[in-house]
């Protein structure tokens, strides 16, 4: 029995970015193709095989440990980014402020898609959701930045909305175009109370 199940779900890149220096800012550069290693997106500030734990990990380990990482990328819905400017009363929102590496088309419900699902392009590049990206500060920052008194409501707006955040699980380029087919773990959702 197969542990991952090919769904019928596609999504269709329309946006690729990388963060040259996370340390200078959040906002990703616009690009038409990333190369990924296991390391994440080559060039991209977030690549490696392992990171410091930050604040998110603080129940599990000390801020600053090493542990292995699965934030390479940041990944969002074209349509929850729809949502969220609509709800900042914004025509539209510009990738590059929310820091994203791929925004994808086509996925209902993409934030809430099962942790461990594949992201899987015709050429064999395969990416593995970690979990939700939960919205801080950072791109409401950045957003400030371009539209002044804007920023402060990017949080609330993309609550359940902001993406997730994955792994490289095969190596390979993505371009604009590309489509990602979506395979989800086969098991039940947990219930620990049955």
């Amino acid at each position: 029995m197969p542990a991952l199940v090919p769904s019928d779900y596609h999504g269709q890149i329309t946006w690729l970015g990388k963060t040259a220096d996370r340390d200078a800012t959040l906002a990703s550069v616009a690009c038409d193709m990333v190369q990924l290693t296991y390391a994440g997106v080559t060039g991209e500030a977030r690549s490696g095989l392992t990171r410091n734990s930050c604040a998110r990990m603080r129940e599990q380990y000390p801020v600053g440990s090493d542990i292995r990482n699965v934030r390479q990328l940041s990944i969002l819905s074209a349509e929850e980014v729809a949502l969220i400017a609509q709800d900042m009363d914004l025509d539209d929102l510009n990738p590059e402020w929310l820091g994203a590496s791929i925004i994808l088309s086509g996925l209902p419900d993409f934030t809430h898609i099962p942790p461990s699902s594949r992201l899987i392009a015709a050429n064999g590049t395969s990416l593995t959701i970690d979990m939700e990206n939960r919205p801080c500060n950072f791109p409401g920052q950045e957003i400030e930045r371009h539209l002044p008194g804007k920023g402060r409501a990017f949080k609330a707006a993309a609550a359940d909305r902001r993406g997730v955040t994955a792994w490289v699980e095969r190596e390979g380029d993505l371009r604009i175009g590309d489509t990602l087919r979506l395979h989800i773990p086969f098991q039940r959702a947990w219930q620990p109370d049955s």
